[in-house]
């Protein structure tokens, strides 16, 4: 009897938005679009699920952080406010944009940046959490603001910059 191979669905590694081009799609967004700019500076500053951001009301944010009231499987969660708050944004909460628009208006931005045509949405909540590793926020930290309740969801981000770790290795050693 020949032995069953057993196949594991392998994962991809997350697209994550890096910090020199989130600059220059926040660039490429004009100033009358002022809640889109907005968005994505909340996805991307504070790690927050497309649903999160457009469910954000202004009294939702408090002490430099965003309570998410409702989460992916009904958590609460505390997240921190962007770098590069400014008070006025609060007067674009709700954002009142759709899901599908939002997602529109990113893939436009993105390609007047000329950023990578596999980027989401959700490329700028990835970028949140491969900075905060890179910045060295302990993983359980980082596990805690993203909200996953497996460590091993979190650790997917570890995985996506072995440069990182190679470098570290080659500094202790």
């Amino acid at each position: 009897m020949m032995e069953e191979v057993i196949k594991r669905k392998t994962r991809k590694l997350p697209k994550s938005v890096r910090p020199e081009e989130f600059k220059k799609m926040i660039t490429k967004t004009p100033k009358k679009e002022m809640r889109i700019k907005v968005a994505f500076l909340l996805a991307y500053g504070s790690g927050m699920r497309i649903s999160e951001v457009l469910n954000l009301k202004p009294e939702h944010i408090k002490n430099n952080s965003i309570f998410i009231e409702t989460s992916k499987y009904d958590r609460e969660r505390i997240v921190p406010l962007p770098k590069g708050w400014k008070d006025e944004f609060i007067k674009f909460l709700p954002l009142n944009i759709n899901r599908r628009t939002l997602q529109r208006k990113f893939k436009k931005y993105a390609a007047f940046a000329k950023l990578n045509t596999d980027y989401t949405f959700h490329s700028l909540r990835h970028g949140f959490a491969t900075r905060c590793l890179e910045s060295g926020v302990p993983i359980n930290q980082v596990q805690l603001l993203l909200g996953h309740s497996n460590i091993a969801t979190t650790n997917v981000y570890v995985k996506a910059n072995p440069i990182d770790a190679l470098k570290n290795y080659q500094e202790l050693f």
